[in-house]
């Protein structure tokens, strides 16, 4: 039953947003059609049947589905070949493709596309439908093809136009400067003013100046009624691989563009909105592809303009969808008389103003980013030039290969110092970098002390073979081999063909990290001087890491450069020997640190107000959405240790002596408590970190949020003599060890309840 929480909620968001999506949907269905070569009316039975059907059963709440762009192409050219009736068959099949792929679970298999290909895709058919569209703003009809209205272009712009272009440009003219017009109504004439969206306007001043100035130009022309003249579809004659084929087409590229349009959703959802069900989704869309199929509509996707729209007007829940389909629905029953005003020129300039939009540098420049600008346009240059299929094909080819290139990347580096001999292997080390590893390692002198360094993470066995070979040999001409420690026990466990599973697997240790190895410093002796200062350590520092850790950094950092995405807060000492990212073993964009002396976290309302803590409890709750919250504690804690001395100590400091008043409640739990077996500072420690995870609990948004699983609280303990993390048992009000061997089933992290 329907609550009034849920009644209010319907009414203040998803009822508004409805409506603004159900503006912005109907001129881009209709123009849609047109574009196709598919019946007007087609165009509004799809943007129905994909409100109401797909936004009922879809498993993503906030995506609008409908006839969509990217589908244009495929869509014209299978109208043309095998006829309308035809064609509302091919989209019930693809329909029924659909939910088989939806009900299989196989929606995220999907996604494996890469996104070059698939925006580089959408970008071709926005370019063949932005070429299609201007000639019939200029008053002509669009060529067989891409390349033809190219050619074409030039003889239409020197031509005799005819109204239709004053249309046009009136239309592209509304749609450009609406946003920037002053609103002259204040309060709820204002409001609505502003939310209306430019392509209303833009329709509606078209249709009234060709109905003003009875103007002579060509208009929508619907049937009496919805489904006037209404005909079950027809299969297609014609080689049945080919039918197939466009069968498969359809499904997969409209699966494809609702899977990428539900995931950006997604990342768009406010508080509250559940995450998207990708198979239900899918399985929702084949539903509606096949009803629009009978009914005689355009096939539908989950379309990013629409949805972005839903969200950006404030939709909630799925109710937006369904009510914008129903707002169509009762438009297409009352005003079929007014829609028939709308000339198409006015429908073909809003596509063309749509696509140029479309045509967004910020993906490119997300692409260069990764490195895929030139699968991106590759694919668009292939679907203007080729064709759609042929398109795709050229740019999954293009990626493929640079998937192949990637993998085979390898970097051999061999030098000479100090009588030994240097090689350091690093990348993919597959049958392909075989020769060019062989022909490094000839350099190395017969009878001399190599220190072979294989920092690879992959090596297949044709590789390991020549490594094993080389080493054989050189070793036996008096050589010496010495692989680094941990690459030793796994080398000598493929030569003994040991295949028992390893207790656990550690990451190389880089001989170039400042804090590791320390006692190979000899590398550089100049530093080992006594008045070398600080600063001079801390750039030559700087200086290894742009000589070693940048090659292998950049890929990630520059897929973080712009958002990140962290789901753990992690709120720890400022302590010199505690590394958040080494005993997590967590690297760039994984957690979210706030670091203070201590460890401490400022109960709600305390008189010693603290807004630097609170405002990261804030952002990363409310903004980056983390799932857990960790306080991490140490022994030999100097905070602590004052604390215990009972502040005598920092008498001097005050900003010290003031922030440590928050540690007020975990000295008088500790003075409460039994005394153990651990060292009183030790005990500190603990208590310390229960204590700040019960301070967390006094921040009412924050409970709120525990209390509904949403987020979890979790206590850690490192052990600076073991260097072992201990984590907290809540029930037992202790700390236990982590175990070294994961278990076959994980439990559940102990939690704060």
């Amino acid at each position: 039953m329907t609550s009034r929480p849920q009644i209010v909620g319907f009414l203040r968001r998803d009822l508004p947003a409805s409506f603004v999506v159900f503006l912005v949907a109907v001129p881009l269905s209709l123009g849609l059609a047109v574009a196709s070569g598919a019946p007007v009316v087609a165009g509004l039975i799809g943007c129905i049947v994909g409100g109401v059907v797909a936004g009922a059963l879809g498993g993503s709440p906030l995506t609008v589905s409908g006839p969509t762009a990217g589908l244009t192409i495929i869509l014209a050219s299978t109208v043309q070949n095998y006829g309308w009736r035809a064609t509302c068959a091919i989209t019930f099949m693809a329909g029924l493709v659909q939910l088989a792929l939806g009900f299989g679970r196989v929606a995220r298999t999907a996604l494996a596309v890469s996104p070059a290909v698939v925006q580089g895709m959408l970008a071709g058919v926005t370019v063949v439908l932005i070429l299609a569209q201007i000639h019939i703003v200029l008053g002509g009809s669009p060529q067989h093809s891409a390349l033809a209205n190219i050619r074409e272009l030039p003889g239409q712009l020197a031509g005799h136009h005819s109204h239709a272009v004053l249309i046009g440009l009136l239309t592209i003219a509304v749609l450009l400067a609406w946003g920037r017009l002053p609103v002259p109504w204040r309060g709820v004439a204002g409001t609505v003013a502003r939310r209306i969206p430019a392509p209303l306007p833009a329709i509606v001043a078209a249709a009234v100046t060709a109905w003003a100035l009875n103007l002579d130009v060509p208009r929508v022309e619907l049937p009496g009624s919805l489904l006037e003249g209404w005909q079950p579809p027809v299969m297609p004659s014609g080689p049945v691989p080919e039918i197939a084929g466009v069968v498969i087409a359809i499904a997969v590229l409209a699966g494809v563009e609702t899977l990428l349009t539900s995931v950006s959703m997604d990342r768009m959802r406010p508080d509250g909105v559940p995450r998207a069900d990708l198979d239900r989704e899918l399985a929702g869309q084949g539903a509606a592809n096949t009803v629009s199929g009978l009914l005689g509509g355009l096939p539908v996707a989950g379309v990013v303009i629409r949805s972005t729209a839903n969200v950006n007007a404030g939709a909630r829940t799925r109710y937006s969808t369904v009510m914008h389909g129903l707002w169509v629905l009762l438009l297409a029953l009352v005003c079929g008389p007014l829609i028939e005003q709308v000339p198409l020129s006015a429908l073909a300039a809003l596509l063309v103003a749509m696509g140029v939009r479309l045509l967004d540098n910020a993906r490119v420049r997300d692409l260069r980013n990764h490195g895929e600008a030139s699968v991106y346009f590759i694919t668009l240059g292939g679907v203007v030039a080729f064709g759609l299929g042929e398109g795709v094909l050229l740019g999954i080819g293009v990626t493929a290969w640079m998937a192949l290139r990637r993998l085979t990347r390898l970097s051999v580096d061999v030098e000479e110092a100090d009588g030994r001999w240097h090689v350091m292997v690093s990348g993919s080390l597959t049958f392909l970098g075989v020769p060019r590893l062989i022909g490094m390692l000839r350099r190395v002198p017969a009878g001399s002390a190599v220190d072979l360094d294989l920092n690879v993470d992959f090596m297949d066995h044709a590789a390991f073979e020549a490594v094993h070979d080389w080493r054989m040999t050189h070793e036996r001409q008096g050589g010496e081999v010495d692989i680094d420690e941990i690459h030793e026990t796994w080398y000598e466990r493929r030569v003994t063909g040991d295949m028992t599973p390893t207790r656990k697997s550690f990451p190389p240790v880089r001989w170039w990290a400042p804090w590791a190895n320390r006692w190979r410093r000899s590398e550089n002796p100049e530093l080992d001087a006594p008045e070398v200062s600080a600063s001079a350590l801390l750039l030559a520092g700087v200086r290894e890491y742009h000589g070693q850790m940048v090659p292998l950094v950049r890929p990630i950092m520059a897929e973080l450069a712009f958002k990140q995405t962290p789901e753990h807060l992690f709120i720890t000492c400022v302590d010199s020997r505690v590394v958040p990212n080494i005993i997590t073993a967590s690297g760039p964009g994984d957690l979210f640190i706030v670091r203070n002396v201590g460890n401490l976290v400022p109960r709600h309302g305390s008189r010693v107000s603290d807004d630097s803590l609170a405002a990261a409890l804030e952002y990363a709750t409310n903004v980056l959405d983390v799932k857990t919250i960790t306080v991490c504690g140490h022994s030999n804690c100097g905070a602590m240790a004052g604390v215990l001395a009972g502040g005598a100590e920092i008498d001097h400091l005050p900003g010290l002596s003031r922030w440590l008043k928050h540690a007020n409640h975990s000295l008088a739990r500790f003075l409460d408590s039994e005394p153990g077996a651990e060292p009183p500072l030790s005990r500190l420690c603990q208590i310390n970190v229960r204590q700040q995870l019960d301070n967390l609990l006094t921040y009412p948004w924050l409970r709120n949020r525990v209390e509904a699983g949403k987020l979890e609280l979790v206590g850690l303990y490192l052990d600076l003599e073991t260097a072992k993390v201990h984590i907290l048992d809540r029930p037992a009000g202790s700390f236990v060890p982590v175990p070294d061997e994961a278990p076959d089933e994980l439990p559940d992290l102990p939690t704060v309840s």
